[in-house]
Formats: structure tokens, sequence, C-alpha cells
């Protein structure tokens, strides 16, 4: 911040209080014309009379100890643009830091002593999922779900159906460093006709109903347009590029015709966010436990 605008901050600050100072020794002194202390004022309301009375000497002086207060305040704490108060406190550098610390502390040698286990056997640990659930409600379920069931563009985590792999290490790196799945648009390469028969052509390898010759002529496009590059000749997908499966059940955006036809023509962007500097990676190990063991529970 520059000088100018500190001292413009401070100007304002201190100008406000002595401001209200001002406003409450002003109204308290009678001017000519005024009615006597007591009398009514002239203005009525509904039968009510308005009298000239003063306010109560305890409400001035409660008003007068908070205006102290403030200027206390401000010369103890920042809160003057640049200037940081006589006790140097901060935010991140005091309150925030000293917290942080004290729980370094408390739960550091927790989360070392799970880091040091492999990822399933920290998924059989009650302990250990219990705070796995805990960090998973605070970081991730405003996405996939306080259930992991997931929602339309975030993927249920409680299935053993994965874009990029469920074995302990891939998921503790999709926590780790994040994923970037994209699905490039066809409109511009395909009509409307040939999306349609695309569309249809994706159906079937699910077993759904589609229509025979739209999926004759959708499997064509799909090895000409080079879907095969990502999804497989089979349509299996490939977990190494994030590309889902076809010819299963599970659809992240929606099975419908529409939204399949709407995924091919305008493609599709979705983004895990990397959290290994947000968490680190002992909470990250105890977080991909938990995630883990949602779709591996004990004896299964």
């Amino acid at each position: 911040m520059s000088s100018f605008w500190s001292g413009w901050i401070i100007l304002i600050t201190l100008g406000n209080i002595f401001a209200c100072y001002w406003l409450v020794r002003w109204t308290t002194k009678k001017r000519s014309g005024e009615a006597a202390m007591g009398e009514v004022t002239g203005h009525q309301w509904d039968g009510l009379q308005e009298y000239n009375n003063p306010l109560p000497r305890w409400w001035l002086w409660l008003f007068y100890g908070t205006l102290v207060f403030s200027l206390g305040y401000l010369v103890l704490f920042p809160g003057l643009g640049t200037f940081k108060g006589v006790l140097n406190w901060s935010s991140q550098g005091s309150q925030y830091g000293d917290e942080m610390e004290q729980a370094a502390q408390t739960y550091d040698p927790v989360f070392k002593k799970y880091a040091a286990m492999p990822i399933a056997q920290v998924a059989a640990d009650e302990e250990a999922k219990g705070m796995g659930r805990r960090m998973f409600l605070s970081y991730c379920s405003q996405c996939h779900g306080s259930d992991a069931g997931g929602a339309k563009g975030f993927p249920n985590l409680a299935d053993n159906d994965w874009l990029y792999g469920g074995a302990p290490e891939q998921i503790e790196q999709t926590i780790l460093n994040g994923r970037q799945g994209v699905m490039p648009p066809h409109k511009d390469r395909v009509d409307e006709a040939g999306i349609d028969a695309l569309a249809n052509y994706v159906m079937s390898l699910s077993g759904r109903e589609a229509d025979a010759a739209k999926v004759a002529q959708g499997q064509q496009l799909f090895t000409a347009n080079g879907c095969i590059a990502c999804h497989g000749v089979d349509g299996k997908g490939n977990q190494a590029l994030g590309a889902p499966n076809l010819t299963d059940n599970t659809w992240l955006y929606g099975s419908s015709a529409e939204t399949i036809k709407e995924t091919i023509a305008n493609g599709r962007n979705g983004q895990m966010p990397a959290h290994a500097d947000f968490l680190g990676t002992d909470k990250v190990h105890l977080l991909a436990a938990y995630v883990y063991g949602l779709s591996n529970p004990a004896g299964k």
C-alpha cells in the first residue's frame, strides 16, 4: 500500500471517530427557538407527542466509551493504513501462526504414523477412517457429496468405476496433483446427423436401445474421427488419459441421448484441483486411504 493510500485511510478512520464525537456534542447543545427541556416540540404522530428530553447520561457515557475503545484499539492493533499497532499483531503471523504451530505439535505425529503405513492398511483402521471422513467432509464433499456419491460432472467415489484408476497409489496421485479432463468438441468437424449417429453408437456400446442404421454409421465415425485414440477400439476407455469406459452404465454427465449428443458436440472440461501444497503429503495419504476404503470396504 502506498503512503498516499495509507494516509488517506488514516484520515478517514480518525475523521469518522471524531465526527461521531462532534455529532453527539452538537445534538446535546440547546439552540435558540428550541422548546425548553421537558416541553413538547410540536411534533405529533398518531396521538404521540415528542418531548424535548436529553439522552440518558448512561447512554452518552457508553457512547463516549466506545469512541475511547476504538482509539485504544487502533493504537494497539493494525487498522490505520500501514501502521501495525504497538503490539505488532497480525492474523497471519501471530494468531494463525501460533494456532498452526500448536496444531502441528498435536496432530503431525498422528499423520506421520499413518503416512508410514500402506494405504490399504490405513483404510482398515477405524481411527484413521474417522479422521479421513472429517477431512473428506471439509475438503471434498462440496463436489463429491457428503456420501461421496458424486453429482453431474463429479464422479462417484463409492463405486468401482475409475477414470484414472482406483489403485491406492493412483488415488493418492489424483488428490496430490489433481487431474485435468478434456473431451474435445466435435461440432466443427461432424454435422448434426453425424453427432446423432455417434450418440447412437455410444449408447449401443453399453447395451442400450439404438437405431441400427445410425449405429453402423456412428461406428465408422467413431474410428474416422479419432475417438478410438482415447476410448479405445472397443470403447472401454483409457485410465492413463482419464478417458471413460463407454461400455458400462456409469455416466459422468448423464446418459440421455440429448446429453450424450451435447457431450460429443460441445466437449467437456473437468478439473480435479491439486491438494499437495494445501494439505501436504501426509494428510493426502490419509485422505486417499479414506477414499480407497469407500469402494474397498474391509473384507472385500
